[in-house]
């Protein structure tokens, strides 16, 4: 018996210890090769995996007049190679059991691939001639799209499926982060492929990307690989600039945009406003905090509007951050009758911040949450490659992860609510709703002026 005891201290010893000493970022190397292109490397050696990213600094935030621009830029890498036909292709990463994906966002385009060690040569060959020497075969861009234009119209009939295109249009315009980075039926229609041989040919430059690597190979053997691979990637000559993101000012009013969806038996709705940038060094605290309002299955909003209430099957809140600005939403959907009940509980429910405050047990809770949340997401090479992505292609580092845990656990009661009053927005609120616009209509107006346009418009224009 005393031996088991011992034993159990000694468990428990270490399981504070481990409770205790927060998570680190695994070390990593960065360098910088010659022709201007950022190189990280993490070593990863639990299993015989490796991830690669490639990322590139252009978005849907260059895409002017042509969104949607740089995503099918991105797509087009995988429609084949110089060396290989999509066929091809697609042969010889289903035969190895490779993953190989791209995609684009407001900032910054992903060619990215997971495969086992085994096939390293073959697998970073094909993503070098992606990325340099694309195909640019003009009929299967054609059958893309195509298929892309479909599916942008397919998109319209799920409301949460486009309602924060809609929420980012309204607060930024549309320009900025209030860019579409699929693109629209009309706006994809015009995008050729010489349109998009250009595109590649401005902004996919050695000195613009960076290529990530995360798994079981060792550092020098795969610097050394990259440089054999990647040095004869040539450099634009001044580097390029991505379009200057200007600060979008908070709204100065209530405002409603009304989106009918004629065939709508419920109504799918927004809350929100301005939010912060990606690199806020308060960013941990009021991830706690949201945590509190609408961030889990026990918060707030869905306790009120999901279990007392019984009006949706799920309510939640967020902050969207990018490089240079954010949003922030509260967003749940509920049946036609009941919609001005549900934005009033959830509006009620938001005023708890300021009226009621959270108290030190809430508060402790959430933390508890938060922290044991945080490890998880970044446990496999691929978790991890995504990480060390976004850190890139939004500029921060890696103090966010490190101190993680120390900034959870230094939120007081106090800084809390100096958070609430900082960055939740609290006047003149900014509500997106789509449904069946003949029957909330008169409602809605008690909000905010109401904007209206249609669900079947092309785009997400504004009137």
């Amino acid at each position: 018996m005393k031996i088991y005891n011992a034993l159990l201290a000694i468990c428990f010893t270490l399981i504070s210890q481990i409770a205790t000493a927060g998570y680190t970022l695994p070390s990593y190397e960065k360098v910088t090769l010659q022709n201007g292109l950022t190189v990280i490397l993490m070593e990863q050696h639990e299993v015989p995996l490796i991830d690669v990213n490639i990322v590139v600094n252009v978005g849907a935030i260059d895409d002017a007049n042509n969104a949607g621009l740089s995503y099918l830029t991105a797509q087009n890498l995988l429609l084949g190679t110089k060396h290989l036909s999509k066929t091809q292709l697609d042969q010889q990463i289903d035969f190895v059991g490779a993953e190989l994906y791209s995609t684009a966002n407001l900032e910054f385009s992903t060619i990215g691939a997971s495969f086992a060690v085994k096939d390293t040569d073959n697998i970073m060959n094909i993503l070098r001639d992606a990325v340099l020497f694309p195909r640019f075969d003009e009929t299967e861009f054609n059958k893309h799209k195509s298929r892309h234009a479909l599916q942008l119209t397919q998109r319209k009939e799920s409301p949460r499926s486009v309602i924060n295109q809609y929420f980012n249009r309204l607060i930024f315009g549309q320009n900025g982060y209030g860019a579409v980075t699929s693109g629209d039926q009309e706006s994809i229609k015009s995008i050729s492929l010489p349109l998009i041989q250009q595109h590649h040919s401005k902004w996919y430059t050695a000195n613009n990307a960076a290529i990530i690597v995360v798994g079981d190979f060792e550092t020098n053997v795969m610097k050394e690989k990259i440089k054999k691979l990647f040095s004869s990637w040539s450099s634009a000559n001044p580097a390029l600039q991505q379009q200057d993101i200007k600060k979008t000012p908070h709204a100065s009013s209530p405002q409603v945009l009304l989106v009918n969806k004629g065939d709508a038996r419920e109504s799918t709705f927004l809350i929100g406003g301005k939010g912060i940038a990606r690199n806020n060094p308060d960013i941990v605290g009021l991830s706690v905090i949201n945590t509190i309002l609408g961030g889990r299955f026990t918060s707030w909003l869905n306790d009120e509007l999901r279990v007392n209430a019984g009006l949706t099957y799920g309510a939640r809140s967020r902050f969207t951050s990018y490089s240079h600005d954010g949003t922030f939403t509260i967003s749940t959907f509920t049946k036609t009758e009941t919609t001005i009940e549900a934005i009033d509980l959830a509006l009620k429910t938001y005023q708890r911040l300021w009226q009621q405050g959270i108290d030190s047990a809430t508060l402790t809770s959430a933390k508890a949450y938060v922290k044991g949340q945080f490890p998880p997401k970044f446990e496999t090479a691929s978790q991890l490659a995504d990480l060390l992505a976004n850190m890139y292609g939004y500029g921060f580092d890696e103090s966010y992860i490190n101190t993680f845990e120390q900034q959870v656990d230094s939120l007081t009661i106090e800084k809390s609510q100096q958070l609430i009053n900082s960055y939740f927005p609290k006047e003149n609120l900014q509500f997106v709703v789509i449904g069946k616009a003949e029957q909330i209509r008169t409602a809605l107006a008690k909000y905010g002026k109401i904007t209206e346009t249609d669900i079947k418009e092309s785009g997400f224009n504004i009137q």
